[in-house]
């Protein structure tokens, strides 16, 4: 018996998330247990870092399942791969002490935001993006990312429907990046809400537009009022990074 850890990437267009669900097989979730079940001939639980949404994106999704097996770890990764579909790979794996817990042993967690600022979408990207035609102050943007960093109560940027129960979080960086034609967006943090990235990003924008004063973004913060903020950005511009330990 070993605890293995795995690295993942994945294109999230065609899930409906990470964790698993009883109304769809189409979750990242079900199709590593699904894969690794025949690895280790039984039936197998996968713990994931990140319960990312439906359409969202990894490139450094971590998470940790106990096989029976003695299958050599260097094996696991290429075992693993040929079982998969093509839109989910295992870039690494790595066996930890049974104790270790991929979500509750996690650090903190970086994530991108990806925003196609151009008149006209990309066939290319579009799964990967938000397509936005309109100008965008990043200069304003960039002043905004102050007021997000340090330790706040981020319940004004949690979905309805999010379980956690602390919705006190620490932001350790934010930061926004031109990449013509697109603008990113980067944070790292402890932990996030339901929702709370792409709902800053909404935030950001309605800032560019003008909806929303650079003063109100402490406000916003402090009102602990989700009506307050800006709009949910679309899922698929988003993309978990790496899980840090």
């Amino acid at each position: 018996m070993q605890n293995i850890k795995l690295t993942l990437e994945y294109d999230g267009t065609n899930y409906s998330g990470w964790q698993i669900q009883k109304n769809t097989v189409y979750t990242i979730q079900e199709k590593l247990q699904e894969a690794l079940a025949k690895i280790n001939k039984k039936p197998v639980k996968v713990q994931g870092a990140s319960r990312t949404d439906a359409g969202v994106h990894a490139t450094g999704q971590v998470a940790n399942c106990i096989l029976d097996v003695a299958i050599p770890i260097e094996r696991v990764p290429v075992a693993l791969n040929r079982l998969l579909p093509d839109d989910i790979v295992c870039k690494k794996a790595e066996k930890v002490g049974m104790d270790f817990h991929s979500r509750y042993d996690s650090s903190a967690k970086k994530y991108r935001y990806r925003i196609f600022n151009k008149k006209l979408p990309s066939v290319f990207v579009r799964n990967y993006v938000y397509h936005y035609i309109y100008d965008i102050n990043l200069s304003l943007m960039k002043q905004a990312c102050e007021y997000f960093i340090g330790t706040h109560d981020f319940t004004s940027f949690q979905a309805s429907g999010c379980a956690a129960k602390n919705t006190i979080k620490t932001i350790e960086s934010m930061d926004i990046y031109q990449r013509k034609p697109e603008i990113w967006l980067e944070i790292k943090g402890d932990g996030f809400l339901y929702n709370m990235v792409r709902i800053i990003v909404g935030t950001l924008i309605e800032l560019s537009m003008g909806k929303i004063q650079l003063s109100d973004i402490k406000n916003i913060i402090t009102a602990r009022d989700r009506s307050q903020a800006g709009f949910t950005a679309p899922s698929q511009g988003l993309t978990l990074l790496e899980v840090y330990y």
